[in-house]
């Protein structure tokens, strides 16, 4: 998520280069083209290029809009996990009998104390799903488990769900144990149903495909848009028409490529949501609220520009 309400030129031209080397190469041949062959011969019209960028804005804006519907709905998302994973903290400290805390235990958690296995098991939970989302081989979701818990997920293919699994297996072993009432388990019940919902609802974000039509065509409109653009401002601009074409194609590109950038929110580029910040911060809440003698640091932006 970028962190300034501006870019570097450097960033600019880091995102841009490609398509502006593309680009100048594409008006210089529309205008040899127009100068050396087509003058005289046909008339481009001024209304065509028009009537092509009008057509343009309505594509790149239906893009732009869906992309961010998509990024902002991963982040709604990733805020309701969480606001449920201290809410899922905090009503295992507070309404189970038995618990001890980190601190109380010397930094280690005790093989019996199930509340606290199934915190610190939610946090693998985060780490596992990040994982998925982020289609990595990070492993820091074993940090926070038994082995009893890393053996069963050896079987199990997704990962976040079978964590949920053994959190509602042990949630109903402590109603059974008589640590938790009626009232209390129907509460954490609701919180590992909305884990569920929100664990689906960013599995369906990541795994639906943006209609590729849309992003194809608009690609190839934006090029005939520079070359019609250019051939028809060359009579007027001259060789200048060649970097006029360029900017306004440039204009067209970069409002393009924004939306570009926001339609995939979890893909781990400086402005997707930013999962290592989000589930840092969750980690440094729960450790907080254990009394845990190290709790880590907040993730760092990049060049401070940016936190992923």
């Amino acid at each position: 998520m970028l962190l300034k309400p501006d870019l570097r030129l450097s960033r600019v031209l880091r995102i841009t280069w490609k398509v502006d080397f593309w680009m100048i190469a594409l008006c210089a041949g529309a205008y040899l083209l127009e100068t050396y062959v087509v003058r005289g011969r046909i008339h481009i019209p001024g209304a065509i290029p028009a009537l092509l960028g009008t057509a343009l804005a309505f594509f790149i804006g239906f893009n732009n809009n869906q992309a961010y519907s998509r990024w902002w709905e991963a982040r709604t998302v990733w805020g309701g996990l969480v606001n449920d994973s201290r809410s899922w903290t905090r009503s295992l400290v507070a309404y189970v009998s038995g618990i001890q805390s980190d601190a109380q235990q010397a930094g280690e958690t005790p093989a019996d104390d199930l509340a606290l296995r199934m915190i610190r098991r939610n946090l693998g939970f985060l780490h596992a799903l990040k994982k998925t989302l982020r289609t990595t081989n990070d492993l820091e979701y074993r940090n926070y488990l038994a082995q009893s818990d890393q053996t069963i997920l050896t079987r199990h293919a997704n990962i976040s769900a079978a964590l949920l699994d053994l959190q509602a297996r042990d949630l109903q072993t402590l109603r059974n144990n008589g640590q938790i009432d009626g009232f209390t388990f129907l509460t954490l019940n609701e919180l590992l149903v909305r884990f569920c919902d929100n664990m689906g609802r960013c599995e369906r974000i990541k795994n639906t495909l943006f209609p590729v039509s849309y992003l194809y065509f608009t690609q190839v409109f934006i090029w005939v848009m520079i070359a019609v653009l250019t051939m028809d401002i060359v009579e007027e601009a001259g060789v200048w028409s060649i970097a006029l074409g360029w900017l306004i194609g440039f204009v067209f590109h970069v409002t393009h490529l924004n939306g570009l950038s926001l339609m995939n929110p979890f893909d781990g580029n400086p402005a997707c949501v930013p999962l290592d910040s989000i589930v840092r911060t969750v980690e440094i809440n729960v450790m907080q609220t254990l009394n845990h003698p190290q709790i880590p640091d907040p993730v760092e932006a990049v060049n401070g520009e940016y936190i992923l």
